[in-house]
Parts: structure tokens; sequence; C-alpha cells
């Protein structure tokens, strides 16, 4: 019985060894760096967990062409610098078939910089940023809506409420120009005019005077278009509610709705919009809502995990990497890129998924998400 064993265990390494010599894998690795830790933390926790909760239901049905799908998270702290480290390391140690759920837009711009994603033939699906560049990276597939949906969105709901005067206040950024370019694309045939073009940049002092720079502006603003992360729009959002401003505010999918309220008392929340690029993470209004919700609420209690738009996200997310590993034949990183290239109509539930020629964003969906005086969000 012993040697029997002992041979089976031998044939089984024999087995294991064979297979990594012809590059089989026991596994379809999908590989994300993003932040764990920082600024950015909580978002990249809650994406992880998003799309952990559809990789898991997949798993338990079967995985994915006999094999099953293991999401390696690996920690960049935010950091663009760590990002690129951080994914070489994974790309050697992991063998990722593909990448997903990386945030940032210095951090994206970083890692196209580095050339991985070419020299590694890997594809990018799914990322939290806006960045016009890495828009136009055709290893890069991006399943939400771009920043031009997000802000026609924005401008067809002012020009139905009458707004005309548009501030628009820019976080930093190298692409500045190209977005102030989509912004007078969008708003112009919404009957708005832009009266102030302001750029935020870290610091208070910085931040009131972009302040002072709006409430000089004649005629003024109406409604602020606010293009900026969660720190950036909580430190203005604060600054311009307590020096009395009383235009309202409208922030693209950069800022995170759950991380605001966290940093931002609800009287300085109220009436805050936000452009937000999946469905609800609290609702009901579609096929793909019940499924997440019921997911996670299959969670045990220990799991400690709670629904965000950035779990949600990454549950969109993994639906997508998902589909295109049923899709390739056989699945390696080559023929996962051909899979979304020709990735046609796929209904997530509710929520469509299209990758077209010359085109990387994958979904028009924007829906916005205003904060009621108690601190309640509403569409």
């Amino acid at each position: 019985m012993d040697s029997m064993m002992a041979a089976g265990r031998r044939a089984a390494v024999a087995l294991a060894c064979t297979l990594a010599c012809m590059g089989v894998q026991a596994q379809w690795v999908v590989g994300q760096v993003a932040p764990l830790t920082g600024k950015g933390g909580t978002q990249g926790r809650a994406y992880a967990q998003g799309m952990r909760l559809h990789f898991d239901q997949v798993n338990k049905a079967g995985g994915i062409q006999g094999q099953p799908v293991q999401l390696v998270v690996v920690d960049d702290g935010g950091h663009p610098e760590n990002t690129v480290a951080r994914t070489r390391e994974l790309l050697a140690k992991s063998k990722p078939v593909v990448l997903a759920g990386f945030m940032g837009n210095g951090n994206l711009a970083a890692l196209l910089g580095s050339g991985l994603l070419e020299q590694e033939r890997i594809s990018l699906v799914g990322y939290q940023g806006n960045d016009t560049e890495v828009a136009r990276a055709p290893q890069v597939f991006s399943t939400r809506a771009g920043l031009q949906d997000e802000m026609a969105k924005i401008a067809s709901h002012l020009a139905m409420v009458g707004i005309t005067r548009l501030a628009l206040v820019i976080e930093q950024r190298a692409d500045s120009d190209a977005v102030l370019q989509l912004a007078q694309t969008t708003a112009t045939p919404a009957g708005a005019k832009l009266v102030a073009q302001l750029t935020l940049r870290n610091g208070r002092s910085q931040v009131l005077e972009v302040v002072e720079q709006l409430r000089k502006t004649d005629p003024a603003p109406q409604a602020i278009l606010l293009v900026a992360s969660s720190p950036a729009t909580a430190a203005f959002v604060e600054a311009y509610r307590m020096e009395s401003g009383t235009a309202q505010i409208y922030a693209t999918s950069d800022s995170d709705i759950e991380q605001l309220a966290t940093r931002l008392p609800t009287e300085l929340m109220s009436g805050l919009s936000i452009a937000q690029v999946v469905p609800s993470p609290y609702r009901v209004s579609m096929r793909l809502n019940k499924e997440f919700r019921d997911a996670l609420a299959a969670q045990p209690k220990s799991a400690e995990m709670t629904a965000s738009y950035a779990m949600m996200e990454g549950y969109v997310n993994a639906k997508v990497v998902a589909e295109a590993l049923r899709r390739a034949q056989p699945v390696n990183r080559e023929k996962i890129a051909a899979s979304l290239r020709n990735f046609n109509a796929q209904d997530l539930g509710g929520y469509w998924v299209t990758f077209k020629p010359g085109s990387q964003f994958g979904s028009r969906f924007v829906d916005l998400s205003i904060v009621s005086a108690s601190g309640r969000i509403s569409y």
C-alpha cells in the first residue's frame, strides 16, 4: 500500500513538472496591482472584493474550461513607481493570463510608459481612471464609460434644469488641455458656457485660491464641474461650502461617494452630485444589481464586506474578464486579447459591454447620484 501511495505521489509530481514545462496552468491567474493601503486603499480593497465575489461564483460552478480562476492582488500603495515595480514582479512570479482592476491616472500612465504591457503581450481589463492617453492604449480595455460620456450626462442634466453658466475645476494632471476640450465639446450642445476654467492643486492654500477665483468670477457660475480624485474633491467641497459657495457641484466618477461620506459631514455633502459608471450597489434596478446583492448577502458575516460602488465595479469587471476567458480558445494572453477585440454586445444583466475598433470603452452607462440633505443617495 505504501509503495502504491509513493508511486502515486511521484506520478503527481511528474505530471505537475510536465505541465509547468509545457506552460500549462492548473488555474487561470488574474493579476491586480492596486492600492490596498494609503488614500485609495478603501477603493482598492473594495474593487478586489467585487472581483472575488464573481470569481468565487465562477469557481463554484466548475471554473472556466475546466480550471478555476485565481485573483492575485498586490498592493502598490497608490504610488506610480510601485505600480510598475509590483506589476513586473507579479508578471514574473504569478504568470497571469490577464491583468485587471488597476487604479489611478498617474499609475496607469506609468505602467504604459514602462512598456510592460507590450513586452509581455498582456491585456489590462478594467481600471479606475480617466486619463485620455491611457484610453487610447490598444492593450487596455475599459469596462466603464469614458470621461466624455460622464460629462455629456452631466451637461444633459444641466440643460434639463436650465443651468447655462458652468465652471470647470480640474485637479492638476498632464492631460488637462484634453479634459478642457472634452468639457467644451459636451457643454456647447447643451447650451452651457464655461465661465471659468481652474486648476486644483494640492495644499489648503491652493484650494482656497481656487475658491476665491470662483467667488470673483463674473458672471458667477451656476454649477461647478469637478474632475478630481476623492481626496481633492473632499478638500474642495469643504473649502467651497465653508466659504458660503452656493453653486451646484457635479463631480465625475473619480470621486468615490463612499469615501467622501467618511471625509465630509452631511451638511457639506448635501446637494453634491456624482456621475456613476456602474449601477447602484444599494438597490435592485436590473438583473446585475440583484446578482451582486445576492452574492454579497451569501458571504459570511466575518468577511466584513460592505456594498459600495467600487465593489460593484469590481464585480462588473470580473464578469467581463470571465467572459473573455471563456471565449479564448485556448486560454492564453494572445487569445484573450483577440476575444476582447471581438467582444460584441455582451449583456451582463442589463449592463451592456461592447468593444469596437478604435474605442477601448466597453460601456456608455452613466447615472447621476445626488446626496440629499439627510445624507441619503438618490438618483
